[in-house]
């Protein structure tokens, strides 16, 4: 299948999964309707979607959409399978948004399904050259940090802190002399009246190129530059990169594929890819999207760095999510360059790097990023960074973290605070 779009859908239905499989295929390539004057049968097989494969799984005795199917008997049998489907890219070409709609478009619509999910997409090498995917990814994120051989250590600045930009200025101050790798924006922190873009920019940026002509290394600081408008994403790029800045954060989902493609072709910074709403699309196990899927279209229309949860985490999202969407970030599209540095967050503080670096297979390919584990540290947030640091030549030395924090006192003092539930 050389030529062919193959989409996985995990379906599941009253009926029979084989029926509604012929359904997605039918209503996602060439529809339902009657034959039109001038369509042969010949052009319609050519265009048409096939189903590979049928994979029966467990039934279930409850609908994955709940009262969408209320007037079915008690006990009724939800069979499932996955269903593995070839769509010819004859009929689709390399466009993402038509990967989109034949991905998405009316699947979710389909009556007898109650639940379906699409899990993988395996794309044929005519899409390798339609994007450009990752400018920098895994080795320029390296490249421009100096960073080599452990995770970049890296914290966020959030708007619950209320710093305006000489007191943003000054918290990085501190976070460049302890050592951070990595700065970033808040994904809601874009252009608050009380620390406009271009203030931050002006206020941070001097500080950045200050500790980089002293010392030679050259802190990452990624800025929120996300609008609707792609002309003023594109403006907010050129106030970060004419400033000397390197990075910048991308809220993917609120700009849309165009726009993110709009700017990759013009952009000269890693762009950083905070993932907002893609839990709309995940929670439910059995609607949505898998990230593995999800995540190629982001990545191959730019995205360098791509945030994707941790160990542990304050939300909602279970360990053995984000191990997947790390082994998916890490496996190669068409080639190993397009692959975006996984960035591990929320609520994460050194307590979790052993896990972490045991759960993706003793990677160090990954930027760690803390928020509260930096800079609610009881001792400060230059403390916090020693902190994170020392956690991480803990895990990957293999010493435990309180043997290894006898003779660290800020990774000690990190463990009584933030193992006692505080601040992360």
């Amino acid at each position: 299948m050389q030529d062919s779009i193959i989409l996985t859908y995990r379906v599941e239905t009253p009926g029979d999964p084989e029926k509604v499989a012929a359904k997605i295929a039918s209503d996602q390539s060439t529809g339902t309707f009657v034959a039109l004057p001038g369509e042969t049968p010949e052009l319609k097989a050519r265009v048409a979607a096939r189903v590979l494969a049928i994979r029966p799984l467990e039934p279930a005795t409850e609908p994955g959409w709940g009262r969408s199917h209320a007037g079915l008997e008690t006990g009724t049998r939800f069979n499932r399978a996955d269903v593995d489907i070839a769509f010819p890219v004859e009929a689709v070409g390399t466009d993402l948004s038509a990967l989109m709609t034949i991905a998405i478009g009316g699947v979710y619509s389909i009556r007898e399904l109650s639940g379906v999910r699409v899990t993988a997409i395996r794309l044929p090498e005519s899409f390798a050259g339609a994007y450009p995917g990752p400018q920098f990814g895994i080795e320029g994120s390296r490249r421009l940090t100096g960073v080599h051989g452990r995770p970049l250590i890296g914290t966020i600045v959030k708007p619950a802190l209320g710093l305006r930009p000489p007191e943003m200025a000054a918290m990085v101050r501190e976070l460049l002399e302890a050592g951070v790798d990595f700065i970033k924006d808040d994904e809601k922190l874009m252009s608050p009246a009380y620390s406009s873009l271009e203030d931050r920019v002006k206020a941070i940026m001097p500080v950045i190129l200050d500790h980089e002509q002293k010392t030679g290394k050259k802190v990452m600081y990624a800025f929120g530059i996300s609008a609707a408008d792609p002309d003023t994403m594109l403006r907010n790029h050129d106030i970060v990169a004419e400033a000397g800045g390197n990075a910048a954060v991308i809220n993917i989902a609120s700009i849309g594929l165009g726009s993110l493609t709009f700017l990759r072709k013009r952009s000269r910074l890693v762009l950083h890819a905070h993932r907002n709403g893609w839990d709309i699309l995940t929670r439910n196990a059995a609607v949505g999207m898998e990230f593995a899927a999800w995540e190629i279209f982001w990545r191959l229309s730019g995205i360098d760095q791509f945030q994707i949860n941790g160990i542990r985490v304050k939300y909602w999202e279970p360990d053995e999510s984000f191990v997947r969407s790390f082994h998916a970030l890490q496996k190669p599209i068409f080639s190993p360059s397009d692959r975006p540095l996984p960035v591990v967050g929320s609520g994460q503080w050194g307590g979790q790097a052993p896990d972490t670096y045991a759960a993706t297979g003793g990677s160090t390919d990954l930027l760690y990023l803390c928020g509260g584990g930096v800079v609610s540290h009881p001792d400060g947030p230059a403390s916090g960074v020693r902190a994170v640091r020392q956690a991480w030549d803990a895990a990957v030395a293999g010493v435990d973290l309180a043997t290894f924090a006898k003779d660290h006192r800020e990774l000690a003092r990190s463990i009584e605070f933030f193992a006692n539930g505080k601040g992360a």
